[in-house]
C-alpha cells in the first residue's frame, strides 16, 4: 500500500484550487436515473469514489462519458438494463444507497445492497426506508439487500425525518420529483450539497421550494429532461486546506472558497487566532500571531461545525495553547485518529464521544496509520507541523476524498511525497 511522507516545519505560501464537492457529485450523479435525457456535470472532482459511483451506474446501464481529464461527466440513462445495485460495488461506498430513491421514482422498483464506506459508525438505512415507505414504497430486507417496489409509482406525502439525515433527505428529494402530488420533507438536512442537488434537479425540470431550510416542498412532475450543472465547491476540502497554514505557518489562498460554505468552521478559526479573509478569488488564511488558541468544538448538522472537519481540527488543536474539548455528536467511532496523533506526541484523552486535547508546543514526526478518509488528511496536516519526518500509511482512504493532495501542498511549498507500496 502507498504511503505519504511529510517533512514538517516548512511555512507555506501560495494558492490552492479547491475542487468540486465529492459529496455533492456523488449525489448529483444518481440524479441521471430520473431522466432518459443526458445530465452533464462540470467542475467534477477526480476521486476514487467518483469512479466507484461511475461503476455502479454503469452496472445499471447508464452511459458515462468523462471529458476534460475527468472534470466534466456526461451521464445518460436512456438505455437502463438493471435496477439492482450489487453488493460488490455498493460495499465500497455508502453514497451508493442514493440510487434507491431515483430507481423507485422512475422504474418503480429497486434492489439495493446495504452500503459500506468508512468504519465510522452504523449510519443505518432505516430513515431512508421509513421515508420512502411514507411515499407508498414497499421495502423488505432480504439477504443483505433492500427489495423495494412502488406499484403504480410513488405518491406525494408528508415525510417527517426523525433525524436531519443528509442521505435520506437526498433520496426523498430525488424520489419526490417524479412522485404523484406534493411531498413535504420536514426536518430536512440543510447542507450546501442538498441545495446544489435541488438546483440541479430544478434545471432538469423539477419543482422544488425550500432547499437550505428544514422544510422542502416538491411538486411531482411527469418527466425530467436534460441539464448541465456545475458541482459546488467542496467545503470539506476547503476547510482542510484552510488549516494547512495554521499547522505549517505562512499564508494560503484557497481559490474558489466561499465563506458561506464554512461559516461555523471559520468562526472557530477566528476564535483560535486564525485570520480568514475574503478575496476576489476565494479565501486567504494565516495565523494572526504565533500558536493558535484552544477552542471547544461540537459537531452538528449544517450549519453547525461539520463532522468531516473534526479530525483535522483535532490535529490543529494538538499544538494550540490551552485545553480544548471536542464533542462528536454525528457519528460514533470517529476518534480513531487520536491514538495516531498521540504517537506524534499529542496529549489527548478520549471518553466516549468526547475528546479532551491538551495542547503541546510541538509534535514530532512518526510512522502513523490512517483509519478513515478524514483521519488520513488530519495526519498529513499534523505532519506539516511536526519536527522531522511523518510517514502516513494506508492512504488508500485519502484518494476517496482528496484529489492530488501531494501536488496541491507541494505547490505552496510543502515537502511531501507519495511512496508506492510493494
Amino acid at each position: 500500500m502507498d504511503s505519504i511522507v511529510v517533512q514538517g516545519g516548512i511555512a507555506l505560501q501560495g494558492k490552492i484550487k479547491i475542487a468540486g464537492a465529492k459529496n455533492a457529485a456523488l449525489t448529483l450523479m444518481p440524479a441521471t436515473l430520473l431522466s432518459e435525457e443526458p445530465l452533464t456535470l462540470t467542475n467534477a472532482p477526480r476521486l476514487s469514489d467518483i469512479q466507484t459511483m461511475t461503476a455502479l451506474l454503469q452496472s445499471l446501464g447508464v452511459e458515462v462519458t468523462s471529458m476534460q481529464d475527468g472534470k466534466v461527466q456526461v451521464l445518460s440513462s436512456h438505455a437502463m438494463t438493471s435496477t439492482t445495485a450489487d453488493y460488490e460495488i455498493v460495499r465500497k461506498m455508502r453514497a451508493s444507497n442514493l440510487v434507491l430513491g431515483p430507481l423507485l421514482a422512475r422504474h418503480h422498483q429497486a434492489v439495493v445492497s446495504l452500503p459500506g464506506g468508512c468504519a465510522i459508525g452504523a449510519r443505518p438505512m432505516d430513515i431512508h426506508v421509513t421515508a420512502l415507505e411514507a411515499m407508498g414504497a414497499e421495502i423488505e430486507l432480504k439477504d443483505g439487500y433492500l427489495h423495494a417496489t412502488a406499484k403504480g409509482g410513488l405518491k406525494g406525502a408528508r415525510v417527517p425525518l426523525r433525524f436531519a439525515s443528509v442521505g435520506a433527505t437526498e433520496n426523498v428529494l430525488m424520489a419526490a420529483t417524479l412522485a404523484k402530488g406534493t411531498t413535504i420533507i420536514e426536518n430536512a438536512a440543510r447542507e450546501p450539497e442538498i441545495v446544489d442537488l435541488a438546483h440541479c434537479l430544478r434545471r432538469m425540470g423539477a419543482q422544488i421550494d425550500g432547499e437550505g431550510t428544514s422544510t422542502i416542498t416538491i411538486e411531482g412532475v411527469g418527466r425530467l429532461g436534460a441539464a448541465t450543472h456545475p458541482v459546488v465547491t467542496d467545503r470539506i476540502e476547503l476547510g482542510t486546506y484552510m488549516l494547512a497554514p495554521v499547522f505549517a505557518g505562512g499564508e494560503v489562498e484557497c481559490i474558489g472558497g466561499r465563506l458561506d460554505l464554512v461559516q461555523s468552521f471559520a468562526e472557530k478559526l477566528d476564535a483560535a487566532g486564525v485570520a480568514v479573509t475574503e478575496t476576489p478569488d476565494g479565501l486567504k488564511v494565516a495565523r494572526k500571531n504565533g500558536r493558535p488558541h484552544a477552542v471547544n468544538v461540537t459537531t452538528e448538522v449544517f450549519p453547525g461545525f461539520p463532522t468531516d472537519l473534526q479530525a483535522q481540527m483535532m490535529a490543529m488543536l494538538c499544538t494550540a495553547e490551552g485545553t480544548s474539548v471536542l464533542e462528536e455528536k454525528i457519528f460514533e467511532n470517529r476518534f480513531m485518529h487520536a491514538p495516531e496523533l498521540i504517537r506524534m506526541g499529542a496529549d489527548i484523552e478520549v471518553q466516549g464521544g468526547t475528546a479532551t486535547v491538551h495542547g503541546v508546543e510541538r509534535l514530532k514526526g512518526a510512522p502513523v496509520m490512517a483509519t478513515d478518509l478524514r483521519a488520513s488528511v488530519s495526519l498529513i496536516l499534523a505532519g506539516l507541523a511536526a519536527e522531522g519526518e511523518t510517514i502516513v500509511s494506508r492512504v488508500y482512504h485519502l484518494d476517496r476524498g482528496y484529489e492530488q493532495v501531494e501536488e496541491k501542498l507541494r505547490a505552496v511549498g510543502a515537502k511531501i511525497e507519495r511512496v508506492a507500496g510493494s
